[in-house]
């Protein structure tokens, strides 16, 4: 484990990078420090939860093969104490990899061969996908904006009428951006009830909110469907 770009300016955005290529790692390092970040490297998982706990870095770009402790294991851990995004690489194009990283709390993926413009827009859009007041009461991702005392939302700076039930789901899928949510949660955390598999009003909703925020319902983008697990807000899809 070593640090790169000590010499920085206040107010630079710190991504920890854990990848145990040390080629790779220092290649990542100098292109993100050459665009304005500050950059922590780790080579290996168990580290990587260390210095996430200490040093609350504002993104965490993460290799899945890892030394000690693997991607998702780190993810796992990491997730239980850090909110911030968490953007994944891997040299797999299996779904599996993907959807699993995404249930334990992953925000988005990278294909390795990393190619860096791609990279440093997905970094982009992730560290202002997510701003919270506050008072918390607004979520921001992108030209999405959420407010929550007024019950509001504006997509390009354009109001857009949601009922208050409406609102309420989007909020919660909202609030756990990149995180898969199931039906029954959603009930719940609705209606204080436990999901009996009958009732379909969530389902209902969320495909009046993908219209609404012309999100196409027959392949969402913004608003997945994750078969036989629930819905996932892309954060960084706005």
């Amino acid at each position: 484990m070593y640090k790169q770009g000590t010499e920085v300016m206040q107010q630079q955005e710190n991504i920890l990078v854990v990848e145990d290529d040390t080629s790779l790692a220092e290649w990542i390092s100098d292109y993100l420090i050459d665009n304005g970040y500050q950059v922590t490297v780790a080579n290996r998982g168990d580290t990587a939860v260390e210095l996430i706990r200490s040093d609350t870095p504002d993104l965490v770009l993460l290799d899945i093969m890892l030394p000690e402790k693997d991607g998702f294991q780190v993810c796992r851990e990491a997730r239980a104490f850090y909110s911030k995004p968490i953007l994944m690489m891997t040299a797999c194009s299996e779904d599996a990899d993907e959807i699993l990283g995404l249930e334990l709390g992953a925000n988005d993926y990278v294909n390795k061969p990393v190619k860096p413009r791609i990279l440093l827009a997905r970094i982009k859009a992730l560290l202002r996908r997510t701003e919270m007041d506050a008072a918390g009461h607004r979520l921001i991702f992108g030209d999405l904006v959420l407010d929550k005392k007024s019950k509001s939302v504006k997509l390009q700076n354009n109001t857009i009428p949601f009922s208050s039930n409406e609102f309420e789901v989007l909020w919660l899928l909202a609030e756990s951006a990149g995180q898969v949510i199931s039906r029954d949660d959603l009930v719940s955390k609705l209606r204080g009830i436990e999901y009996d598999g009958f009732d379909r009003s969530v389902d209902v909703r969320v495909c009046r909110i993908r219209k609404k925020l012309s999100d196409d319902p027959s392949n969402p983008a913004k608003i997945k469907t994750i078969r036989g697990k629930g819905y996932l807000f892309a954060g960084d899809a706005w």
